[in-house]
């Protein structure tokens, strides 16, 4: 059979699975799907989007037979060459029809969903109940499904106190190469459901951050919590960096915050640039629906609309932290020990409009993904323990300082982003920003009003494989000082830094799982 034979073959059979409309083999499709925010892969051969376990199983059975390679895309909100793919012909799952929140269970306290539910729309399901998972998804959460989130792991809301996405899972279904199902935790055994994550060996883990590599996620289980009664914001500026991250460690060690971060100089300048008063403006609906009294209300309101923008200008490393707690008392309490820490740490109290804002409208556009002057935007991160979050800033500053020809050149603008994850990590997330055209998938993800207003730039290869050269090196740096990494992808070492005996041990589990290799073929270095 000739390829074009094989390609009609392929195409006629995922018709009849799933029907024509929900086989996309056109243009812009593909284009799309073989992109990340980072940089696009090779051509995808179609892009599949099934409804439900069943559809999952019958498109993992169809490839088995015909010996094609899957991948799996959330809500390509990823930055790591996580699902796009170093050989063409891959056929892409997208997961964003399998969409459901399929059981609330408010007496075992779990919820169930598919594995393409947004974090948004899980968020906006449970809060009518009041309730909550622990980590409630990244901060691109309009897109980014919980599937995806586990898959490459996550961290933001919730993620200072409760850690990241893989730490609220409790069990998941797990389509396998060759079709079948395989359900972790409780839910392993006969008879029973997914309430514990326990039960044996750690089955669920293994599929937390695999980027794909080891199966089709169909269904995730995740942990249930009262939401927050009571919560409070404060904002510091500190004079440098060692400050800023001494204060987070420590507000971290002492589990005050659900949310910890903190920026340099030039993403609050960005921001600043970036968000007009009106998108400012549209917040105070939800500050006010968010505020726990009309008097508070008023104040929040009136505080920020006399602030206008300054709130985000003459800032030097801001912190910013907000506190949930189930009563005033307890938010107090807690306030009070991150003014004395952050005081301590040299820190000057400032407005609390940012942590603010970002709390009421938690999943917001993404226009974050292009810088104000329509510049192209890629981050690099390492998860280093508190200890060593101010060593891995100065190791990378003086990464930049290697670079600043090339820098000044291609002027590339370079910041940083902290968050505090577990009560035991910082994430160090080095950013930049440089004036290069951006793809199909950046443009359909962003705001259209907000495009529509933005600087048309030109393509800038030399200064992208300038960028792409620092911001590897950046990563090895990492690596040296033994970070730890979400979304791994194709972007961090992870197979070669890990030592012989884990490195053998998950290659084997990924020959048991998928012994000819076609899920995702080649993530994480797995062969």
């Amino acid at each position: 059979m000739t390829s074009v034979d094989q390609t009609t073959n392929l195409m006629s059979r995922l018709n009849a699975l799933l029907g024509a409309e929900h086989v996309l083999s056109d243009a812009d499709s593909l284009e799309i799907y073989a992109q990340d925010i980072w940089k696009a892969g090779e051509p995808v051969a179609a892009v599949v989007r099934p409804a439900d376990t069943g559809q999952l199983v019958s498109i993992a059975q169809l490839a088995a037979e015909l010996g094609i390679c899957l991948a799996v895309r959330g809500g390509g909100m990823s930055y790591t060459r996580g699902y796009t793919q170093t050989s063409p012909g891959v056929v892409m799952i997208c997961t964003q029809r399998m969409n459901a929140v399929l059981e609330i269970n408010t007496e075992d306290m779990t919820v169930t969903v598919q594995a393409g539910c947004t974090w948004s729309a899980l968020h906006e399901a449970l809060g009518q109940q009041r309730l909550r998972t622990p980590y409630w998804g990244p901060l691109s959460g309009r897109y980014a499904t919980v599937g995806g989130s586990v898959s490459q792991n996550s961290i933001f809301w919730g993620g200072s106190r409760y850690g990241s996405s893989a730490d609220s899972v409790v069990s998941m279904e797990v389509v396998l190469a060759n079709g079948d199902i395989l359900r972790t935790g409780s839910a392993a055994q006969q008879h029973a459901t997914p309430f514990f994550r326990h039960f044996g060996p750690d089955l669920t883990g293994l599929f937390c951050s695999d980027c794909g590599a080891l199966g089709l996620k169909a269904t995730i289980t995740l942990k249930l919590m009262p939401d927050a009664g009571e919560q409070d914001y404060l904002s510091f500026d500190f004079n440098s960096y060692p400050g800023l991250l001494a204060a987070m460690a420590e507000i971290t060690r002492q589990g005050l915050a659900s949310e910890c971060f903190g920026f340099d100089p030039l993403l609050t300048e960005m921001r600043a640039q970036r968000d007009s008063l009106m998108a400012d403006a549209r917040s105070f609906g939800n500050v006010l629906a968010k505020a726990g009294s009309l008097k508070q209300a008023a104040s929040d309101t009136l505080g920020i609309l006399k602030g206008g923008r300054r709130f985000m200008k003459d800032l030097a490393w801001p912190l910013h932290a907000i506190v949930e707690e189930k009563n005033s008392s307890a938010v107090a309490d807690s306030l009070k020990q991150i003014r004395s820490l952050a005081t301590a740490s040299g820190g000057t109290e400032v407005s609390n409009a940012i942590p603010k804002i970002m709390r009421a409208n938690p999943f917001g556009p993404v226009n974050n993904m292009i810088g104000p002057g329509g510049e192209r935007w890629a981050p690099v991160h390492g998860l280093l323990p508190l200890s060593q979050a101010d060593e891995a800033t100065t190791a990378v500053l003086h990464i930049f300082a290697q670079h600043e020809q090339v820098i000044e050149r291609f002027n590339i603008r370079t910041g940083f982003l902290y968050n505090a994850v577990a009560g035991s990590c910082i994430a160090v997330e080095p950013l930049f920003f440089w004036p290069d055209s951006v793809d199909a998938l950046h443009r359909a993800s962003v705001d259209a009003d907000f495009y529509r207003r933005l600087p048309k730039l030109e393509q800038n290869l030399e200064a992208r494989n300038a960028v792409a050269s620092i911001r590897q090196g950046i990563a090895d740096k990492f690596s040296e000082l033994g970070a730890a990494h979400l979304q791994i992808g194709r972007s961090y070492q992870f197979s070669e830094a890990l030592e012989p005996a884990p490195r053998q041990l998950l290659q084997a589990i990924k020959t048991a799982l998928d012994p000819d290799n076609r899920i995702n073929p080649g993530v994480l270095g797995l062969s």
